[in-house]
């Protein structure tokens, strides 16, 4: 072999050899300064409140605080670039929901599914159709037969485009036949907002996000986008009762950059295990009219996976795909 060649790969192999040590020795150690929460909507959504409930328990856990940063921008995939391109090293993690898996489907990411290791969910919410308390319409009957008979007039805040609240919309036009003008916003708090400032006639975003101004006075949800009814909405019918076969709904958990190594992933999976069993962390999320739901990450990792496949194929079939 030339020589020059064999100095070129025993360099190789040192340094790989000295890189992996030092990453092995750096985390054995870990955490020993604040890890990033990145949260990839604005302030005041569900997926920021439930971040910030995470953190403020998680501390109990951990040797060192979590502190929650919002990086929104392009329905997600600002924040979700962010955290696949950051060093794998636990001290910028995320919140990962569905938006993991439809994103790099819409051409706006440069990232996919495949560049996040999954930590554990917590929490799965519906989507659900809500407007002004002092709107027209009364019932989810009421609020189509006015979106069909005036096409593209009706405008409906989303999260962000390509976002699980779009697709929402983009699922109900495509088994009703009507047609809505999609309003992005970076986040599902700004979407609210404007719903109560009357820029917009709807939102598809969870009941959880719009549930304050429901109790209000200020807004009415008018159908639920799940099998059954959700509890603390009972009153609220589903879709499904109505006739339309419409289920979507949002996940959100805790996301690592792939490469991460075991031992940090380890610490971090117990860590969270241990927050998200905390009473104190359940009752938050009852609070916030959220619905606790834990799963390990071989179980999220299979969300993930489906979820892939099925927006992949829907955003397709909706001719919204990239």
């Amino acid at each position: 072999m030339n020589p020059k060649k064999l100095v070129s790969r025993l360099l190789t192999v040192l340094c790989g050899s000295v890189l992996l040590y030092w990453t092995a020795a750096y985390a054995a150690d870990y955490p020993t300064r604040q890890i990033e929460l990145v949260v990839v909507t604005q302030a005041g959504g569900g997926t920021d409140l439930l971040a910030r409930t995470f953190a403020d328990v998680a501390k109990k856990y951990l040797p060192q605080p979590i502190g929650v940063v919002n990086k929104p921008g392009g329905g997600g995939a600002v924040g979700y670039t962010e955290i696949a391109a950051s060093r794998p090293d636990g001290y910028r993690i995320g919140v990962g929901n569905v938006e993991i898996s439809m994103l790099p489907h819409m051409g706006v990411a440069r990232f996919t599914a495949e560049d996040f290791t999954p930590i554990a969910m917590l929490n799965v919410e519906p989507g659900a159709i809500t407007v002004k308390e002092d709107a027209p319409w009364k019932t989810v009957e009421e609020f189509l037969s006015y979106a069909k008979d005036n096409p593209g007039k009706v405008r409906v805040g989303n999260s962000g485009t390509g976002g699980i609240w779009h697709l929402a919309a983009a699922a109900l036009e495509d088994k009703t036949g009507v047609k809505f003008n999609h309003i992005p916003y970076d986040g599902a708090n700004p979407a609210v907002v404007a719903l109560l400032g009357g820029h917009i006639e709807a939102v598809t975003v969870s009941p959880a996000e719009v549930v304050n101004h429901v109790r209000g006075g200020k807004l009415r949800i008018l159908g639920i986008m799940a099998d059954q009814r959700s509890k603390g909405f009972d009153e609220v019918p589903t879709l499904k009762e109505n006739g339309i076969d419409v289920t979507i709904s949002t996940w959100r958990g805790i996301v690592v950059p792939k490469g991460t190594p075991k031992n940090v992933v380890d610490v971090l999976i117990d860590a969270t295990r241990k927050t998200a069993n905390d009473q104190s962390f359940r009752d938050a999320l009852v609070k916030l009219n959220m619905t606790w739901h834990y799963a390990e990450a071989p179980q999220y990792q299979e969300v993930i996976n489906r979820d892939n496949a099925f927006f992949k194929a829907l955003m397709g079939k909706l001719g919204i795909a990239k």
